[in-house]
């Protein structure tokens, strides 16, 4: 979370000083004498490699090869980590060619948390873990969905969230913020067919999307009508302000409000 700093209502400026404020690293701390020394020592004791572990905002961090996955997380379930709270992957496909998936892990009768991470190429399959934490179950479909991540030993790896029939995956650095040419026809094509494209139009595949013009009508309120009915074509009838409600604002009726064209 960025530290608190006196904007000096920056709303009138058209840009922010620290809009490129990059939050410094966190210290990073060692596991040898700590509370998590008995974990590293028991995963090490049954034959997992640790490239590297650390402690980092009160939890240990440990990176472990990719194919020694499914042992790691065994071995600290049955150490104590009672849940996988969450899993997912990032993309480093340009950088790196692959992807780093990590673990969340939590122990309640221990007090801890715990993050196990590995690297996985493009185009290898990570095995899952799904044996070991029910909850891994979607969230691997998830990251397969979203990310593209292959998974070995999965019961239904299929997309969760995305349609079966879609290309690549949104999560991906490459993907289209707007969507590619794919998102914008998939409906209209999937319903309607291809050949009614001009007569439709692309969807709008920007979800926050409001006219910016529609400054009084934008929440509707008041026009619902019961079933059958047609809509009401007056103007809108709520005002900004109840009588009876608390008095934070002097009473202000629409029909005596001015637009500002320019802000005071």
């Amino acid at each position: 979370m960025r530290a608190y700093k006196d904007r000096k209502n920056a709303q009138k400026k058209q840009y922010y000083d620290d809009r490129f404020y990059v939050v410094p690293k966190v210290e990073r701390q060692g596991v040898e004498g700590g509370v998590f020394e008995p974990e590293v020592k028991i995963l090490q004791d049954n034959g997992v490699e640790i490239l590297e572990s650390f402690v980092e905002l009160e939890q240990l961090v440990v990176i472990i090869d990719a194919g020694q996955n499914f042992k790691t997380l065994e071995i600290l379930k049955a150490f104590g980590y009672e849940q996988l709270s969450e899993l997912a992957a990032v993309d480093f496909i340009a950088d790196r060619g692959g992807y780093e998936v990590f673990y969340q892990l939590l122990s309640i009768s221990k007090n801890k948390r715990a993050r196990v991470k590995c690297f996985v190429a493009k185009g290898e399959a990570l095995k899952s873990v799904s044996e070991i934490y029910k909850s891994a179950n979607w969230a691997e479909r998830e990251m397969y969905d979203l990310s593209g991540v292959l998974l070995s030993g999965h019961p239904n790896l299929k997309r969760l969230i995305m349609p079966d029939d879609w290309y690549s995956h949104p999560l991906l650095k490459s993907y289209p913020l707007q969507g590619d040419e794919f998102a914008a026809w998939y409906e209209v094509d999937k319903i309607f067919g291809r050949e009614r494209r001009d007569e439709i139009g692309a969807e709008n595949r920007d979800p926050a999307f409001i006219d910016e013009k529609d400054t009084f009508e934008f929440s509707r309120i008041y026009h619902e009508v019961s079933k059958g009915e047609q809509p009401i074509k007056s103007e809108i009838l709520q005002e900004y302000q109840e009588t009876s409600g608390v008095k934070f604002v002097k009473k202000v009726k629409r029909g005596e409000s001015e637009i500002l064209k320019e802000r005071p």
